[in-house]
């Protein structure tokens, strides 16, 4: 097809556009006025044209396989709590040309040093009230007005960082700003996990068209932070509320991806008015603070009273200039949503321009000519609280439009708006514009809004190259938000030379820096021991519940001696064989999902997904099985996933302090458990099969064979699974691992002296090492089993607490 041809193709030159019917009066960003595909949509188009129905679907089903693979979840909140979702990735991507993104990055830069010249306004000289462009009671009775920080200036010279902004473009074509997001703005891990799904729906097109990357802006906005530490020894770090927010999934993702500490409060204490965070290694200063929680949780101390995820004395340590915070406290002022009223003239005031990229229209209804003309115009306005900086659609509770407001006439809602006045705001109901979304093996217009996010860099302000786009379940804009059921989807700016490919790897003109040891959080570590610990803890369970099972269906009698003991032990450890599956086994590996996703930073999204697959299973099983025929193979299917699960964390995970913890706890565990197993079942008054038993649980009959020529006795396994040191079910060995672990770690040793935790375990090693099995008796065995769970103490007192 010719160039002229190309040009003039319309919506009927595609299959997929031929039910196509855009909205009355809204701008469409596949089709311009004239209904001809937009030339930056048209080699997509042409793409998505030559594929069959069963290959689209096909390739929408390869993104979404990876967003399942990689653990893409996001959390919604709904009358039965919080569940984890999945991603709902809408897979048509939007796209924009370089010459449309220009203007839009033209006009949110300009936006950005607005925002800053008048947040610096506010805590600082306040000009801007004075002289009449802000109302004093707007700003004064914001929740999002922090007054222990009037009068602070950030120790980086800037109170913004990192800002989002949420836009939308009207009928006549033009972008409007919908909401300035400056609190702690989320999406840019969301924008990337985005970035990887669609590009594998669509690799072939993806690696030949140009598309902007993203890697680049995450590059130097990460080095930036780097810079902003001031002390080379010094950290950037993360700041969470932790995994029960909703957006924890990014917070983890980024912190790995830009090699950050993730903190929670509880990591963090101020000691002589420096930050630091609390590590296994000792207390380490942390100078830059990337935050994702409100200001108002930061400091109990100074700020919201009842906050449990903050840090006390965090605020002062901000007021001393020891630590940078992004973006400093206080700035969730900037979105407050009467603010958008006064923008545009005090943009005119502080930096003699007009917006360039204007933002809904908004008018306070503080003031009575103002209220006059919303009251005028009521039925084509949308209608919100003065001060609420939420997202625009995302509170059908309090956003409202003036003509769906039939239940009250004229004068009712008159009265209604005068009797609110200053806590109003009333803004132009925007028409979103549509963008397409493939639904029944069709192209249909949807709406949208894009949020687009800018980052202050060594070069000043830079816009990422794409965004994250939120797609409307239906016609309906108010259901754009993911609560309300919206997907999200890729944004691709295409144009201009082939772009180059780039990573978040140094560049050679880079500094090298050398990666700090010792960072490891003491909530980490804890979290990483208690994971080996639960794993362990149900491989044991696994292990044990299989050779009962196994043994009732030989006998079909639940009280003969051996299942009986077995039966009771079972029940000693939580794991009562009342149903095939135990809650308590599910319980167990459920425990150990929850601390491996309180360190999803630092945990390969391989290991989790195995781990999630694990907890699964069990639970699956529980549901299904009802009989106990079948258990025996149910039980073996976990072990084998447990011991895959255990295998490549092993193999994969780095050896640094996180993967000793790890390590331990899972040392610790077997031999306990194992310690515990031979004080119950090597009594002189053990049932019959009792050593044979033994064998099977610790997976050491076939190294008994081999090892002994002479018959199985007590002697014989008490050697095998107590003080064997090759075997590595013995619980000598799993000291040894220990030992060997816990002399690495920071404070292990102190001028020539072993620290009190790495006597205990020594002492506890060298005790068994010059045992004999005669001298192994049940009640030795008793007193060495309660040594080995008092070591979890003396690890929790030396590295946690």
């Amino acid at each position: 097809m010719s160039l002229d041809e190309n040009a003039e193709k319309g919506a009927h030159a595609y299959s997929l556009l031929k039910a196509y019917r855009p909205f009355p009066d809204v701008s469409d960003e596949l089709l311009d006025p004239e209904g001809r595909v937009r030339r930056v949509w048209r080699p997509f188009l042409d793409h998505l044209s030559s594929l069959s129905a069963e290959d689209i679907l096909e390739r929408f089903a390869r993104g979404n396989q990876y967003l399942n693979d990689a653990g893409v979840y996001f959390r919604q909140y709904g009358q039965d709590g919080a569940n984890e979702r999945e991603w709902p990735l809408s897979h048509i991507p939007v796209i924009i040309s370089q010459d449309d993104w220009q203007v839009i990055s033209e006009g949110l830069i300009q936006r950005a040093e607005l925002l800053e010249h008048v947040v610096a306004d506010l805590y600082g000289q306040n000009r801007l009230v004075a002289d009449g462009f802000l109302p004093a009671s707007l700003i004064a009775r914001s929740p999002e007005w922090q007054r222990p920080l009037v009068g602070v200036t950030p120790k980086s010279g800037h109170f913004l960082h990192f800002l989002a902004f949420e836009i939308g473009r009207g009928p006549d074509g033009t972008w409007w700003v919908l909401s300035d997001r400056a609190q702690a703005p989320s999406g840019a891990g969301f924008a990337l996990e985005n970035r990887v799904a669609t590009g594998r729906v669509f690799n072939e097109f993806f690696a030949k068209a140009n598309v902007h990357r993203l890697a680049s802006f995450f590059r130097r906005f990460r080095d930036q932070l780097v810079d902003l530490r001031g002390e080379p020894d010094s950290r950037v770090s993360i700041l969470t509320p932790g995994p029960l927010n909703d957006t924890y999934f990014e917070h983890a993702y980024i912190a790995r991806y830009l090699g950050f500490m993730l903190l929670e409060g509880e990591d963090l204490t101020v000691e002589n008015g420096r930050l630091m965070v609390r590590t296994v290694a000792g207390l380490r200063p942390v100078s830059v603070l990337w935050r994702r929680l409100d200001s108002a949780w930061i400091d109990p101390v100074e700020m919201n009273e009842t906050s449990q995820i903050g840090t006390p004395g965090l605020v002062q340590a901000v007021r001393q200039g020891a630590v940078t915070m992004i973006n400093a406290l206080g700035t969730g002022i900037l979105e407050t949503r009467a603010l958008l009223a006064f923008l545009p003239r005090i943009s005119e005031h502080l930096i003699g321009e007009q917006l360039k990229l204007p933002n809904v229209a908004t008018w306070w209804c503080g003031e009575a000519a103002t209220r006059s003309y919303v009251k005028d115009h009521a039925e084509t306005m949308m209608f919100s609280p003065a001060l609420s900086t939420a997202l625009p659609f995302a509170s059908a509770q309090t956003d409202f439009i003036g003509k769906d407001f039939h239940r009250l006439n004229q004068g009712v809602l008159d009265s209604w708006i005068d009797s609110k006045a200053g806590d109003l705001v009333a803004q132009e109901a925007v028409t979103l514009s549509t963008t397409p979304a493939y639904q029944d093996e069709r192209l249909v217009p949807r709406p949208m809004s894009l949020r687009v996010f800018l980052a202050r860099t060594a070069r000043g302000w830079e816009v990422m190259s794409g965004g994250f786009a939120r797609i409307g379940r239906t016609e309906d804009a108010s259901a754009i938000a993911m609560q309300a059921g919206g997907s999200a989807a890729d944004v691709w700016i295409v144009g201009g030379k082939k772009p180059v490919k780039e990573t978040l790897l140094h560049q050679i003109e880079s500094p090298f820096f050398k990666a700090q040891s010792g960072t490891l959080p003491s909530r980490a570590a804890d979290n990483l021991f208690w994971l080996g610990r639960y794993v362990e803890r149900a491989e044991g369970a696994v292990r044990l519940l299989r050779a009962y099972h196994a043994r009732l269906l030989e006998t079909a009698d639940p009280d003969a001696p051996l299942v009986a003991q077995t039966a009771e032990f079972l029940d000693k450890i939580g794991v009562a064989p009342d149903h095939p599956v135990p809650a308590g086994l599910c319980d167990m590996l459920q425990a150990a999902v929850g601390s491996a996703g309180k360190v999803r930073d630092r945990f390969s999204v391989d290991g989790w997904l195995a781990l999630n697959d694990l907890a699964q299973t069990a639970n699956g099983a529980r549901r299904t099985m009802r009989e106990s025929a079948d258990v025996t193979r149910a039980m073996g299917l976990l072990l084998r996933k447990i011991t895959g699960f255990s295998g490549l964390v092993h193999e994969n995970m780095y050896r640094f302090t996180g993967w000793r913890f790890l390590s331990i706890g899972r040392a610790l565990e077997r031999a306990h458990r194992m310690a515990d197993l031979l004080t119950e079942f090597t009594t002189a008054d053990a049932p019959e099969g009792a050593l044979e038993l033994l064998l099977e649980v610790g997976d050491s009959a076939m190294s008994m064979s081999r090892r002994y020529a002479v018959s199985l006795s007590q002697s014989t396994v008490l050697d095998l699974l107590a003080m064997d040191a090759k075997n590595p079910r013995s619980v000598l060995y799993q000291l040894s691992d220990m030992k060997d672990h816990i002399e690495v770690l920071p404070g292990a040793t102190d001028q020539g002296h072993l620290s009190d935790l790495a006597r205990s375990v020594l002492q506890v090693h060298t005790s068994l090492a010059i045992s004999t099995p005669e001298t192994l008796t049940p009640e030795k065995l008793g007193e060495l089993r309660d040594q080995i769970a008092y070591l979890s103490v003396e690890l929790t007192d030396a590295y946690i607490r």
